[in-house]
């Protein structure tokens, strides 16, 4: 029996739709690894819980976990990001879903909740919100060894879990799978990088010779700081590491403390996964330009002070979906994306299927890793094996009809050894 709850069941064609789209865009993930799992079923009689944006990308990572023999479960990971249409359809195939378009904080781990009480043996989180949960609430599926290790999707969640780590209190074995090459250089630089979309289609804007601040220089980032400058826009950057900002220099933006940019910028972007990117005051918000677009493609609704806008703001008021007019005492609008959320899911729906394909190649080979090497794994954090990373690299090559040079056993050892010099 299914266990679900979601938004609307009769939008399961709709769903089902959306599915085959990314599916053919998903060669690694929907097809190449679908079709061994179908065969060997490596994940038989594991229970999979994800945390994931629900998206049709989303989707066909829980259909390829189920080909494997997986139970699965999912979840939300953000309250605007689940794609309703697509939840209904996965219903239909089998996959157990907990997840609905605008449910409120105490829905959203309502829905965690639910999945962890099907005592998952392997976690994929997309923030760190159902492990840090799991470490809280259900420790009994730790201590029991139930849970036999996590992977963590985004650069927010690897930061809550090297933050346990350090402190001693992650008690599982966590992969940070954000943090292999074939996720963070295609997935966020990107995927993120094109979320500048997000604003286009939030206000109809023409970037082009607009002032666009973009906070950071990470992946995510440097990626949209990139597409905002391919689109015309003059572009700033802010950042707090100076390395960051060394190579934001010599890529040739701006670079200028958040405050310097406020009065001048026509649109903020955010992607630093910290809280308060623009300082939380209203003599702050005064500064802001009139007519201002703010949006947030980093994690959480805090990187822009969301809730302090609100309460500062005179009005607030709807102007097309998911985006709000806010009305500020001096007379000044500004336009909020996506509640202070994830722009790029709210607005666009998400990362493109191109690119999400990496990310859930590695999420499902690193299921398989974790159900083969399950008795020699302790916790704390353990990086993703080079050879996986490498094997959905060359995956993702050869659907392209891409060809690359090998090493001929002499080149190996020379790059390998230190007695051949000069």
């Amino acid at each position: 029996m299914v266990n679900y709850k979601i938004a609307d069941e009769s939008l399961a064609e709709k769903g089902k739709e959306a599915l085959y789209i990314a599916e053919n865009k998903m060669p690694v993930t929907a097809k190449v690894i679908r079709e061994r799992f179908s065969k060997e079923k490596p994940l038989k009689g594991i229970t999979i819980a994800g945390c994931l944006h629900v998206t049709k990308e989303t989707g066909n990572l829980a259909r390829t976990l189920k080909a494997g023999g997986a139970e699965v479960y999912l979840c939300g990971s953000n309250p605007l990001s689940t794609q309703d249409d697509v939840t209904a359809a996965l219903v239909q195939e089998g996959i157990n879903i907990f997840a609905w378009h605008g449910n409120t904080d105490e829905e959203f781990y309502w829905c965690i909740r639910q999945c962890l009480k099907a005592k998952p043996n392997i976690l994929i989180d997309d923030g760190a919100d159902m492990i840090v949960t799991a470490h809280k609430e259900f420790p009994e599926l730790i201590e029991s060894g139930t849970i036999l290790a996590c992977q963590e999707e985004t650069t927010t969640g690897v930061k809550r879990f090297k933050a346990m780590d350090k402190q001693g209190v992650l008690k599982v074995p966590l992969f940070p799978v954000n943090d292999a090459r074939c996720k963070n250089q295609f997935d966020n630089e990107l995927g993120t990088g094109q979320g500048v979309v997000s604003a286009i289609f939030g206000m109809h804007v023409l970037f082009a010779g607009k002032k666009v601040v973009i906070a950071g220089y990470g992946h995510c980032s440097s990626g949209m700081a990139l597409r905002a400058r391919g689109l015309g826009a003059n572009v700033i950057v802010t950042e707090v590491d100076p390395i960051k900002a060394l190579q934001a220099v010599f890529a040739g933006y701006t670079i200028k403390p958040i405050k310097e940019t406020l009065e001048e910028a026509d649109i903020i972007l955010t992607a630093t996964g910290c809280k308060h990117v623009i300082p939380p005051k209203n003599e702050v918000f005064d500064k802001l330009k009139d007519g201002i677009i703010l949006g947030n493609l980093g994690h959480f609704d805090i990187e822009i002070p969301t809730k302090e806008l609100y309460e500062y703001a005179k009005e607030i008021k709807p102007i097309r979906s998911d985006v709000e007019e806010l009305l500020m005492p001096n007379g000044k609008k500004i336009y909020l994306l996506a509640k202070g959320r994830l722009a790029n899911l709210v607005l666009s729906e998400g990362h493109p299927s191109e690119v999400m394909d990496m990310s859930f190649g590695l999420q499902s080979l690193m299921s398989e890793y974790i159900v083969k090497n399950k008795d020699k794994l302790k916790p704390g954090m353990i990086d993703v094996p080079v050879d996986i990373d490498d094997q959905v690299g060359l995956l993702k090559l050869q659907s392209m009809g891409v060809e690359i040079d090998k090493l001929t056993e002499e080149q190996y050892n020379y790059i390998h050894g230190y007695e051949e010099g000069t």
